[in-house]
């Protein structure tokens, strides 16, 4: 079987406190085909999302987020 994985990294505007940066990270988690999620305490803006392309996409992965009422956009590294 061969799965195929992407990479987004997501810039969140807001400053947010460690709980409420998991409750996004747990609606992350919750879309079909993400596979990862990571968000480091010391990069808090920053959210690096592993998915498989042909489950979700970037952009569902984006609303989802703003969905939460926090703003972001996605970034290319």
């Amino acid at each position: 079987m061969n799965i195929q994985l992407a990479d987004v990294t997501l810039h969140i505007d807001q400053t947010l406190e460690r709980q409420r940066r998991t409750q996004i990270e747990d609606a992350l988690r919750a879309i079909e085909g993400v596979v990862s999620v990571h968000n480091p305490d010391e990069r808090p803006h920053l959210s690096v999302v592993g998915y498989n392309p042909d489950k979700t996409s970037s952009t569902v992965i984006l609303s989802t987020v703003t969905g939460q009422g926090v703003d972001a956009e996605l970034i290319g590294l």
